[in-house]
């Protein structure tokens, strides 16, 4: 282990005795952030009805900004939140950000209109973007030994992977049994009992010395995502073939090129580029933004697919999700075991890649598919795989990385999911937009416009959410021929940087 990575941070030389205790409350508040970004999607639609029927009257057009305000501020604010962490405390950053989430929470289950209730979900996200990158830091730094360390981010992957099908269930529950507002008040009785957990359990860990924020690195880094994820989200509602879409993409990815310019020049970085310039963990990075690529419209479009195609309940929608949270549970255990004996690099390349199989094999449903033949098989297979990847890809993206780094590598790998969920979300909407129109246009060129019935609007939107399938697939392979060209540590590395950790 290298000098500077001796002394910059404050723990224990043997193994924190309470580490599995610390460990459940990391999961309560894993599993209470993640559940989040798809709960909500269950309840908009009763949020958005009229304010006589108990909704905000929220327009069409202003959907997508309950999940947008959220995503905004939550993948803009990711790598300072990290670097925050680092210098005031983990567990600190750890307790503000269950508090301030708590209470964004509740401020939303109250809203009256469509102007609180975004404010609110962007509340949320800031206080998630200090949440997450402190719960993620935490394991990598209580774990020290890499077996516990693999059961560990075992855990922490299953919760990820199972968060956003467990906030589909709870959502239609709470949808249709209470009210859309327990979408957002269930989670401040999360936050409060972790929070409580949390204080005897989590030992602080932080870098020594003076805080040295970087300011410039701060403002260009968060503004620069923030316009990036604006204008993909600009995109979505309206078209790639938008002006204004591409003016924000264009203006973050200048800021974000003026961000990295900085990072190579001052002493104390936001991002050191030491961690991105590292093969190993630019493999596990950019693995992370693939999967994100390929993930997030699934659970979207299959969503439309069960209410819209299918007409399943909001709360037998949830359900129909089930093999997949089981798969992933399955899939993170197994590799928490396996991890240490034979490495991150062939769990997660043969993860992904049965991820990809499993994707493009559920791209080939139609209206009339069964859920046990066509639908459920593609959901086992493609969670079994995203099971062993997201364990592998966590567990190398914060190998061996220097102390007073944890913050901001965390920080990194969460924002690199998120940046890339932002962007295939919308790249897959557009697939099915205009997949879905060439394939109605095609049929009234073939037949005229006496076709126009809705078994044929169905077959084209079916056949649009098919394609945005394919996409995701691909996205998923080039994820796992990433991380096995890139990443070329294995078993006996993760055994040394025991005995580095011990001495």
């Amino acid at each position: 282990m290298s000098e500077a990575s001796v002394s910059h941070v404050v723990h224990a030389e043997t193994p924190d005795p309470r580490r599995w205790f610390a460990l459940v409350v990391i999961g309560i508040a894993q599993l209470m952030v993640i559940l989040d970004a798809s709960i909500v999607n269950i309840a908009l639609p009763h949020a958005s009805l009229p304010k006589a029927l108990g909704g905000l009257d929220i327009v069409t057009k202003n959907y997508q900004w309950a999940v947008t305000a959220y995503t905004l501020t939550f993948g803009g604010f990711l790598l300072l939140g990290g670097r925050i962490g680092d210098y005031l405390g983990r567990k600190k950053a750890f307790l503000i950000g269950l508090l301030g989430f708590a209470g964004a929470s509740f401020l939303g289950g109250l809203a009256q209109n469509q102007q609180w209730l975004f404010g609110a979900r962007a509340l949320q996200g800031l206080f998630g973007a200090l949440l997450a990158p402190a719960a993620l830091s935490l394991i990598s730094v209580t774990f020290t030994d890499s077996k516990e360390r693999a059961k560990a981010f075992g855990v922490y992957g299953a919760l990820s992977g199972v968060g956003g099908a467990i906030g589909l269930i709870a959502g239609g529950l709470l949808t249709q049994y209470l009210s859309w507002r327990w979408c957002l008040f269930v989670n401040t009785p999360m936050a409060i009992i972790a929070f409580a957990l949390a204080i005897p359990n989590i030992k602080e860990s932080k870098v020594e010395g003076h805080p040295r924020y970087d300011v410039p690195g701060a403002l260009t880094a968060t503004a620069g995502m923030v316009s990036i994820v604006f204008g993909v989200s600009q995109a979505s509602t309206k078209h790639w073939g938008s002006t204004n879409a591409w003016l924000f993409m264009l203006l973050g990815a200048v800021l974000l090129l003026i961000f990295f310019i900085i990072e190579g020049r001052i002493s104390s970085p936001l991002l050191p580029l030491r961690l991105i310039t590292d093969r190993v963990r630019a493999g596990a990075f950019l693995a992370q933004l693939f999967v994100g690529l390929g993930l997030f419209g699934m659970f979207l479009f299959m969503t439309f697919y069960f209410q819209d195609i299918e007409r399943y309940s909001a709360v037998k929608t949830g359900l129909l999700f089930m093999p997949f949270s089981f798969g992933i549970i399955l899939a993170a255990g197994a590799t928490s075991q396996l991890l240490p004996k034979i490495g991150p690099r062939p769990l997660a390349t043969f993860g992904n890649l049965m991820a990809a199989v499993g994707l493009f094999y559920l791209s080939f449903i139609g209206v009339h598919s069964a859920y046990i033949s066509s639908v459920m098989p593609a959901m086992i297979l493609t969670s079994l795989g995203l099971g062993m990847a997201f364990v592998s890809i966590a567990s190398t993206a914060l190998f061996n990385v220097r102390p007073q780094d944890t913050g901001a590598a965390s920080a990194v790998l969460t924002t690199s999911q998120q940046i890339g969920g932002s962007f295939g979300t919308a790249i897959a909407g557009t697939i099915v937009v205009s997949s879905t129109a060439s394939f109605i246009a095609s049929k009234i060129h073939q037949h005229g416009h006496g076709v126009a019935t809705a078994l044929l609007r169905a077959q084209a939107s079916v056949h649009g959410y098919d394609e945005s399938f394919r996409f995701g697939a691909l996205m998923l392979l080039i994820a796992a021929i990433t991380f096995g060209g890139l990443v070329n540590i294995d078993r006996d590395h993760l055994a040394q940087h025991d005995e580095e950790t011990a001495n």
